[in-house]
């Protein structure tokens, strides 16, 4: 049987990243859009990191058999330092996990006038029924559900692009100086999203049999991303004017040719929270399992309720200090890991 295990990494690795910040448009517009056809070029920048950092961290935990990222920290940082941040990843993945529960909600509340709580209860549901699978799980849902989002989103950005063209009139408004900045932005973003990915690429061992197998799961994961990014960036700058404003812009764009599409893409999105939930809760079970000796159904059930209140008192203003944090500490175990990844042949003691 052909082996492919590198599919489900990939899978793994777009669904931890493709949350509702991604899926709807918003991050994709802050970070690229504002900048207008450099956006794309940003993103090609983007792509490119994203292929080869998913790699070097697959590669490097393959290599020095590490199963989770705290093993890594010690390795780049050492004990002391690795500590510290060990603990701002924790903080970061419980409240990602919160905050996919929370935007179940609201997508059952504003869509479907449906009771936020209920939102709340069934994403905690259906993620507790994924965790207690572990890897199994992680890898069934990802492999079943990434596609199901490449294939919507794909469609979606065509549509618009085969019935307006590739008209960016709109863009004028955009001031046309150079401007390098996009760079920064590029370069800022794959930061910010590469601590969830960190985490849940250490975490895979199981699926990674070989350095081939490590390569190719990270450059198709990129591959997927920049794809993804390019499909939801291109439909909106054709639609700049429409959507430029909105905090959801994609739920705009996928009504685009019908009413209905709004609806659909709600779906869409509420997947997409799904599957970053699911990364960021494996995530943080697989590093406090060691911690606590129950079994891992009671931790996972413990978790998910524990959580459940939690995403009621909001995280908004902690995210907004924590995510910029997030993202320079992430580039600089990227950096440091890049570094003797290449001078040292790996991260070997």
């Amino acid at each position: 049987m052909k082996n492919n295990s590198y599919i489900k990494i990939a899978s793994i690795y777009v669904g931890t990243i493709i949350g509702a910040g991604f899926a709807s448009g918003q991050e994709i517009m802050n970070f690229f859009g504002k900048f207008g056809v450099n956006g794309l070029i940003g993103i090609i920048i983007a792509t490119t990191l994203f292929c080869l950092i998913g790699s070097i961290i697959l590669v490097t935990a393959h290599t020095n058999n590490i199963s989770t990222y705290n093993k890594l920290l010690e390795r780049i940082f050492g004990k002391s330092i690795s500590k510290v941040i060990d603990f701002l990843i924790i903080l970061f993945l419980i409240a990602g996990y919160c905050i996919m529960l929370a935007g179940s909600g609201a997508i059952f509340y504003e869509q479907y006038n449906i009771d936020p709580n209920i939102g709340i209860l069934f994403m905690a549901i259906a993620t507790f029924i994924t965790f207690i699978f572990s890897i199994k799980g992680l890898s069934t849902v990802n492999t079943i559900v990434v596609p199901f989002l490449l294939i919507a989103i794909v469609y979606i950005g065509s549509s618009v692009i085969l019935h307006e063209g590739i008209n960016l009139s709109s863009l004028s408004a955009i001031n046309p100086n150079p401007n390098y900045k996009f760079i920064i932005s590029s370069v800022t973003y794959v930061g910010y999203n590469m601590i969830p990915a960190l985490v849940i690429l250490t975490s895979v061992g199981s699926l990674v049999d070989s350095k081939q197998t490590a390569i190719k799961g990270g450059l198709l994961g990129g591959l997927f991303l920049g794809i993804l990014a390019l499909f939801i960036l291109t439909p909106s700058l054709i639609l700049y004017n429409d959507v430029s404003t909105l905090e959801l812009p994609m739920l705009n764009i996928s009504s685009y040719s019908d009413y209905r599409g709004k609806y659909l893409y709600s779906i869409i999105l509420w997947f997409a929270m799904f599957t970053t939930a699911i990364g960021n809760g494996f995530g943080i079970l697989t590093r406090i399992k060691p911690m606590f000796n129950i079994g891992q159904k009671k931790l996972c059930f413990l978790f998910c309720l524990i959580s459940i209140f939690l995403a009621k008192f909001g995280f908004s203003n902690l995210i907004m200090i924590l995510y910029p944090l997030f993202g320079y500490i992430s580039f600089l175990i990227i950096i440091c890991a890049f570094l003797k990844f290449v001078f040292r042949g790996g991260i070997a003691k």
